[in-house]
């Protein structure tokens, strides 16, 4: 197995847990917030897919999905680039309003057809290639910060959905 073959393993992995988390889940479970200061699935699942579209966008030198393809608009969002949730606070987070799940499965598979198409064409040279990111300053750290981040919120969102409708959702 060549390592760009195990790198789209685990996005699929990740996405096909994302689809099976947000499974049937209502307008109400999406914005659910069991606290305060705690992420909605909704979010959490925006979240993650504009922080994997804005980094792999930026590896690509190509502008995000989120722009290109007005995937802001079926948000209901303004088509900033910068807006991925990263240093939304919890007033910010409460007031996300999420599109129902097949809206948030449809961007994230858009941005996963990016990813792949990104890693692909990706080389060993390429994964060593310094980039302007001062956590992940290689190409190759970049992405695996974009899988951490992935599994870590795909994981809330199983956690999540768990809290909300018990066990058994899951099925292998």
């Amino acid at each position: 197995m060549e390592f760009q073959q195990l790198l789209i393993k685990v996005f699929e992995r990740a996405s096909q847990m994302l689809e099976k988390a947000l499974d049937g889940l209502t307008q109400d479970d999406l914005n659910y917030l069991p606290n305060p200061d705690c992420n909605s699935i909704g979010w959490l699942a925006w979240h993650l897919t504009r922080v994997q579209d804005s980094a792999i966008s930026n590896l690509m030198d190509k502008e995000q999905c989120w722009i290109a393809d007005k995937w802001y608009g079926k948000f209901g969002r303004n088509p900033d680039p910068t807006d991925r949730g990263v240093g939304h606070t919890s007033v910010d987070v409460s007031n996300f309003k999420s599109p129902d799940s097949k809206t948030l499965l449809d961007y994230y598979c858009a941005v996963f057809k990016q990813t792949k198409e990104y890693i692909n064409k990706l080389s060993t040279a390429e994964l060593g290639r310094e980039v302007d990111n001062l956590r992940s300053p290689l190409v190759g750290l970049r992405i695996a910060g974009i899988i951490n981040d992935n599994i870590q919120h795909v994981g809330q969102i199983a956690y999540l959905r768990g809290m909300l409708k018990g066990k058994g959702w899951y099925v292998v």
